[in-house]
């Protein structure tokens, strides 16, 4: 019994103090901060030249245009709005309501269903799935950053960079006291406290939600540097590349973007600036995320010839590792409450990381509409085999590509899947959390093999870390420059080959900035030797 007291007496000390600090709410505007220059006309930005354009104002897109602006013009395309007027992405207790309101081309999440028939999301809002996910943050492990050959050093430090910005200690609500205590239980140790390390064990994680509940995206990255150089044209979907032919050889020139909510025959253009000399090419830099830059690059020409012929897309370069190796981390959750009522969303703030870092499982409350909420225990496959692929679906760069993950395909994947079902039932019928929520858990898990094969197979869910299509070493670079063409690079989850961590947010904030800051010192390099 003395868990559960302690459980008791944490959540009602936590919630006390929760709602001590909900009365007084900031503005959503980082104070100190300012804002670049935004707009959504396209006419201010047609035409235009700049020494970097940046698709996709997202995880990586923001820390990666204020870093480039220290010495450059940026232009930072975003297909969605403005995060700071709206609740539902700034206030925590609105969170998992994007997942619920959306619509074709002006929400804040785009819904979409892989092929395997599982709904899943897009961010589509300055900030990118930093605005719309549980704002879980914690770094790679240091294994993950020596097996990609990243700087350990810069590493650090610009993961450092942006935890001095956007990352709170969170201050655990009541739920996730019991899960905490739940993971325990379920004899995931050791136990070892706050951390932003990616360690075995029960831990409790950093969050991008401070204090008062307020939200911080990576699109506070850009108030927290010199955004005087940086033009963020909202509401505007990128099209495809511009290039220019030199012999055998293509380089960017430039971007064709449309209005998100106009028509697709009013094409708007914006280049890049034209050099003093060989070394002061600027570039294109591809950061619309695991869906958006594959299907961006298939849109400009770049991918398996045959596909592009379909569409009778213009070829400029037959790289046949374009949208592939599209891997999704399969997921189950279960239901501990027994029916919807209303509670307060709960993102997760608790993990439990099992040996061999193989599973990651934590717990939250998410809305189910306006006025229910459910409590899932959810679990993920870090690393697993089953890959897919993703096809134009439409020549519209607003409309979803075709997306398949084929989860489960491959027969190690299934038997993982059977020992996490294992797990999962050992949290959610663990003391803490019966005790907590006075009965037996909804969903009663099978325990034969087949049982728990079938259970697998019928409920195996995303946990929102889909990866890969532009992977490093197929389509990309070491350094995330495209094979076979110049002036153009992808820097997002989609050169990812696994998901880095408990979840990729914290690793592709760092990256824009890492990256940033590598090319800068490139250019520097470059002109000092001509």
């Amino acid at each position: 019994m003395e868990i559960q007291r302690m459980v008791h007496f944490h959540g009602l000390f936590t919630a006390f103090l929760f709602l001590l600090v909900k009365s007084t709410i900031p503005s959503s505007l980082p104070q100190g901060k300012s804002l670049p220059y935004m707009t959504s006309d396209v006419e201010e930005v047609s035409g235009k030249s700049f020494d970097y354009i940046i698709v996709g104002g997202g995880t990586t897109g923001c820390p990666l245009a204020v870093t480039l602006s220290e010495r450059y013009s940026v232009l930072l395309v975003e297909r969605g709005d403005a995060p700071y007027a709206n609740p539902q992405v700034q206030d925590k207790k609105y969170y998992g309501l994007p997942l619920i309101h959306t619509d074709k081309f002006l929400s804040v999440a785009q819904s979409f269903t892989s092929k395997d028939g599982v709904m899943n999301h897009r961010g589509r809002v300055l900030g990118g799935s930093s605005a719309i996910n549980g704002g879980f943050y914690s770094r790679a492990s240091d294994d993950f950053v020596k097996r990609v050959g990243w700087d350990e050093e810069l590493v650090k430090e610009a993961y450092e960079w942006v935890e001095s910005k956007v990352v709170y200690k969170p201050m655990l609500t009541m739920w996730q006291s019991v899960v905490e205590f739940g993971l325990l239980e379920a004899g995931i140790l050791p136990y070892n406290g706050y951390s932003l390390e990616h360690i075995e064990g029960t831990k409790i994680g950093g969050t991008i939600f401070d204090e008062y509940g307020v939200r911080h995206t990576s699109a506070d990255l850009i108030g927290a540097g010199n955004p005087v150089d940086v033009t963020v044209l909202l509401n505007a979907t990128v099209n495809n590349i511009i290039f220019q032919a030199k012999g055998n050889e293509s380089r960017a020139r430039g971007i064709r973007f449309i209005k998100s909510d106009g028509s697709t025959d009013q094409i708007y253009e914006a280049y890049l600036k034209k050099p003093k000399n060989s070394s002061s090419w600027g570039e294109v830099i591809l950061c619309a995320g695991t869906i958006g830059s594959p299907q961006i690059l298939l849109l400009s020409g770049i991918g398996p010839k045959d596909h592009l012929k379909d569409f009778n897309i213009s070829h400029v370069l037959d790289l046949k590792g374009v949208g592939q190796e599209m891997i999704d981390n399969p997921s189950l959750s279960i239901l501990v409450d027994t029916k919807p009522e209303y509670r307060f969303p709960d993102v997760p703030q608790v993990v439990g990381i099992t040996k061999d870092f193989k599973f990651i499982i934590e717990g939250g409350i998410i809305p189910i509409s306006v006025n229910a909420t459910r409590m899932p225990i959810a679990i993920k496959l870090a690393f697993p085999e089953s890959k897919g692929k993703l096809e134009l679906s439409s020549t519209d760069p607003r409309e979803n590509p075709s997306v398949e993950f084929n989860y489960l395909q491959k027969e190690k994947d299934l038997e993982e899947c059977t020992r996490m079902a294992q797990y999962l039932n050992g949290v959610a019928r663990s003391q803490s959390v019966t005790l907590f929520l006075g009965n037996q858990p909804q969903n009663n898990l099978m325990t034969s093999p087949n049982e728990l094969r079938d259970f697998c197979r019928r409920n195996v869910r995303t946990f929102y870390h889909y990866h890969g299509g532009c992977t490093v070493g197929s389509v990309v670079d070491s350094e995330y420059r495209v094979y076979g063409v110049k002036g153009l690079r992808v820097i997002d989850g989609s050169t990812l080959s696994e998901s880095p961590g408990t979840n990729p947010m914290a690793t592709l904030l760092m990256l824009g900035r890492y990256q940033g800051i590598k090319i800068l010192k490139e250019r520097e390099n470059a002109s000092q030797c001509n």
